[in-house]
């Protein structure tokens, strides 16, 4: 519909706040779907989903992002979730409401008299997505910005009096497209909204002004420098009187505007010492920058914090301000499930990164997104580095390079952000985006980067997020450097090689000169909090939970969902530990980037963070617990190995990594070896110089005899270095062959033959221990199991394995009487966890409790085991999905949780409460596997 044509049915009135020099636009307007009707009021700043507009969701719904994983649209089990009235999406947070297309707001506004002949412009903070502006139905402009605020010059477009407004906001994916699951625009993350959410005014200045200023400190030099955009809006020179003030200094200097645009360079010295900008110390400047007209009389002032700090590249290594910097960084994925948008506000981006600092972090990556102006200016106050990006990941629905319009549309981007957001000192790394894909991308990127090293030396810059690694990056963001690739499986370190902590990437990183940043490290999922989903009274609904916890009550599982919650998470912790310990282990390492301290509740569900998508804890790891692994300092253990007998000795190093404010002068390292009720096997002291700035820097050697252990023991091993402490478990076990009595009476056997019936019939005790690959795919063979947690999630990888989420089990049974164990995974189930098969145990008898668990998918929430215990006949059978047979000479941890299940067999608790015939066992053999 023509604008004109709308302005030809009556209008709702709405008097605006006026100020000398603005007019707020918040509140009510009149809305409309381009349609006739405009009997509507939306207030903003908001969406249309915040206002309770749009459409309800149905199977057909158009969103915005790709669909890995169709099966939504066909498999029986999703049926009742695409039925009108129960729809239900399991990959995203699902909206109340949906809308994608135009949509017009209206609102009449009063400029008044001492307005006219004045420079009057239009700000529109976080339009979503493009807008077009009409005044009294004339077309004004169309903006298109995702990253930086929508501004329209309206000088000589608004006489004094009354006029209407119209805003058209689209945001449908039209000729550019940056990519379909971009942050920036995706359902999968924030939600593809409709609207303005945050500040919204009508602003005047005089005819000369200051239009933008870009704000160059040199530290060392004790300068700050302005290059500053003058706008002079009369048809004739103007003489004017500048004057730039910082704190107590101040200089002033007279020149000649030309009409229009003008640029003019100012420098001003600093007396005394400066404070400097970093993590530790975010010192700030205020500086004003004023203009006066000599022939008016009138002064234009802008005002801006600022931050005396460099951050360099020198002999290929990160610094700030001449000191090494390390990364310890998370990604902001733009999800915010109140409202669907980001918060404009400085406290909520306050709220977010005290979370990060809490948990040992300095450092955020805005994924495909660049956040609103608060998100800058909280990071400034508290010295968080942050690495914004153009709006784009130009994959899958899209490439740049090619010379299109996503081409022109990133370089528009990249510098309206740097000139809307470049003098923050936080705004300290910029990339084109993730991810990038087209065959002309590199030569594209290649040239983003050079040019904008040419133009503006206030940050580093790199291509883009993951690849590529180009000659011309500052540093670069490299996916290799982690334990767990993606499509590695359980071929990673941490699934194929036995638990170690003295791995890391030197050789890897030694391939290239510049520094390197891991890219989205981590990605280790936990089972879904379920009680998280009453924090979702917002936009968002988590619809996708609610299928979770129905299929897990289908299957009779509903009572261990906490259960299910805490055992994940514990081996989720775990498995971060061991990624970010490797990356502080690396020798001139640059930093990590974990895909998420929170949750990423998109793309399949990747339930990837130790907090939720609200920011917030979910009761298994403590800030202060992780912490000890992930600081500014952390202590750290070369040990080639973590299971010993007790014939062996502990013999490793320690290390540590500092990246503080200046070095420690601690010179000494207290250590512990200690029993879980807290008696000490071991203690000393290493003696050390001072700590300095760095990594790998040595604090001792250890050389620990386990002769005094004559019990099976998981052992705490504690380095403490002044006020930061670190530790790690380790197992010891006998190493004598340790005998049951009356094991004789016990069969012991791979499958359920003549002769282990025979034994059943007789009331004998029979151990079935399962030949790894030998459980048939309708009994659980086709669930992969390794030692980690899930990678991202199965419906986003393609059923990338692991499947499952590690064990749960009751460390009090009897049966892991001479097993030390907890109720979760840790490195001593590593062993059993990669010689096994999970039986899927509801296929024998649903009613089955297994001694232990295996954690199932959250998609499929089968019941699954490695240990069961039945009766059959008048005997008892205890089924292991490990499998006892192969290589046990070289399974210290396989013989110990062997002879643990003998002793409690041939014992008299051994008692199963389950009862099976022998007919139902049979699922657990294949045709080819009994013959």
């Amino acid at each position: 519909m023509k604008a004109a044509a709308l302005l030809s049915f009556s209008l709702l009135c709405f008097s605006c706040s006026q100020q000398t020099d603005k007019i707020d636009l918040a509140g009510s307007w009149t809305f409309s779907t381009d349609s006739m009707d405009w009997s509507r009021v939306i207030e903003l700043p908001g969406s249309m989903a915040s206002n309770g507009f749009g459409e309800d969701i149905a199977v057909g719904t158009d969103w915005t992002g790709g669909i890995v994983d169709s099966s939504y649209f066909f498999k029986p089990s999703y049926a009742k979730y695409r039925e009108a009235g129960n729809i239900k999406v399991p990959f995203w947070l699902q909206p109340v409401k949906y809308y994608k297309g135009k949509a017009w707001y209206q609102k009449e506004v009063v400029i008044p008299d001492s307005w006219e002949g004045k420079d009057i412009s239009l700000f529109l903070e976080r339009c979503h997505w493009e807008s077009r502006l009409y005044i009294d139905g004339k077309e004004i402009g169309m903006q298109n910005a995702l990253g930086a605020p929508h501004r329209y010059d309206l000088t000589g477009k608004l006489s004094a009096g009354k006029h209407v407004l119209m805003l058209c906001v689209d945001n449908r994916v039209k000729n550019i497209d940056p990519g379909e699951n971009s942050h920036s625009i995706s359902d999968h993350t924030q939600g593809n909204w409709n609207g303005v959410v945050g500040d919204m005014f009508l602003e005047v200045k005089p005819e000369v002004n200051v239009s933008s200023v870009k704000i160059m400190p040199e530290r060392l030099a004790k300068k700050v420098s302005v290059s500053a955009s003058l706008m002079n809006r009369y048809e004739k020179d103007a003489n004017v009187v500048l004057e730039m003030t910082v704190g107590n200094e101040k200089v002033q200097q007279q020149c000649t505007l030309k009409p229009g645009e003008n640029q003019v360079m100012m420098s001003l010295a600093m007396k005394g010492d400066i404070k400097c900008w970093d993590e530790f110390s975010p010192s700030l400047y205020d500086l004003k920058l004023s203009v006066k007209d000599a022939d008016s009389g009138e002064t234009d002032v802008y005002a801006e914090r600022f931050g005396f700090r460099d951050v360099k590249v020198k002999d290929g290594k990160l610094t700030i301000n001449d000191r090494r910097l390390f990364l310890r960084g998370t990604l902001d994925c733009a999800v915010f499930p109140k409202t669907g948008f980001p918060p404009t506000d400085v406290e909520s981006w306050k709220k977010i990164y005290t979370t990060c600092r809490q948990h040992g972090l300095n450092h955020v990556r805005f994924h495909s997104w660049c956040p609103p102006e608060a998100a800058f200016a909280a990071a400034d106050g508290m010295g968080m580095y942050l690495e914004i990006e153009c709006s784009s990941w130009a994959n899958q629905s899209t490439t740049i390079g090619d010379g299109g319009d996503l081409d022109r549309f990133i370089w528009e981007e990249s510098e309206r952000i740097v000139r809307e957001f470049g003098n923050h000192p936080s705004f300290c790394m910029m990339m084109y985006g993730n991810e990038p894909a087209g065959e002309g991308s590199n030569a594209y990127l290649t040239n983003f980067v050079t040019t904008w090293k040419e133009r503006d030396a206030r940050r580093l810059y790199c291509s883009g997020a993951g690849w590529p690694n180009l000659p011309v990056n500052d540093f670069l963001s490299d996916s290799n450097p982690r334990i767990q690739a993606w499509g590695q499986g359980v071929k990673s370190i941490i699934n194929a090689q036995a638990p170690r902590t003295d791995y890391d990437w030197s050789e890897y990183i030694g391939r290239f000169q510049q520094p390197m940043v891991s890219h989205e490290i981590g990605q280790w999922c936990v089972y879904p909090n379920f009680k998280e989903m009453a924090k979702y009274d917002g936009v968002m609904r988590p619809r996708n939970f609610e299928i979770f916890q129905e299929t897990l009550a289908e299957n009779g599982m509903a009572h261990l969902a906490d259960s299910f919650l805490l055992a994940s998470g514990k081996l989720q912790a775990l498995c971060y530990k061991a990624d970010i310990e490797a990356a502080l282990r690396t020798k001139d390492f640059g930093g990590f980037q974990l895909l998420g301290l929170s949750d990423f509740p998109g793309q399949g569900t990747a339930l990837v963070g130790v907090l939720d998508a609200f920011w917030e804890e979910k009761g298994y790891i403590r800030p202060e617990e992780y912490r000890r692994f992930c600081n500014s300092t952390v202590p750290l253990l070369r040990l080639p190995k973590l299971i010993y007998t007790n014939q062996e000795t502990v013999k490793g190093s320690l290390e540590v990594a500092h990246f503080g404010a200046a070095p420690l002068e601690v010179t000494s390292t207290v250590w512990t070896l200690k029993t879980k009720e807290g008696k000490t096997i071991a203690s000393g002291t290493l003696a050390h110089q001072p700590v300095g700035i760095g990594n790998c820097i040595p604090l001792g050697q250890l050389e620990i005899p386990l002769d005094k252990v004559d019990v099976p023991s998981c052992l705490t091993l504690e380095a403490t270095l002044g006020d930061y402490a670190n530790s790690w478990h380790i197992w010891v076990y006998p190493a004598a062959v340790q005998k049951v009595a009356d094991e004789a009476q016990l069969l012991m056997t791979d499958r359920l033959d003549a002769k282990a019936l025979q034994r059943l019939q007789e009331g004998g005790n029979v151990l079935l221990s399962l030949r790894k690959g030998s459980l048939p795919a309708e009994a659980g063979g086709e669930v992969v199991i390794g030692f980690s947690s899930i990678f991202w999630n199965t419906a986003w990888t393609l059923g990338q394995a692991p499947h499952t989420l590690g064990i749960l089990c009751n460390p009090a049974h009897p049966a892991l009487s001479e097993f030390p164990t907890e109720y979760y995974s840790d490195y001593q189930w590593w062993d059993a966890m990669s010689h096994s098969g999970a039986i899927e145990v509801v296929k024998i008898d649903k009613n089955l409790q297994p001694i232990v668990r295996v954690i199932d998918d959250w998609f499929t929430n089968r019941p699954l085991a490695l240990l069961f215990e039945v009766k059959v006949g008048k005997g008892k059978l205890l089924v292991s999905g490990i499998d006892f047979w192969q290589d046990m000479d070289k399974r210290t941890e396989a013989r110990q949780l062997l002879y643990s299940l003998k002793k409690y067999m041939c014992g008299n608790r051994f008692n199963p409460s389950s009862e099976v015939d022998a007919k139902d066992l049979s699922i657990l053999f294949s045709i080819k596997n009994q013959k």
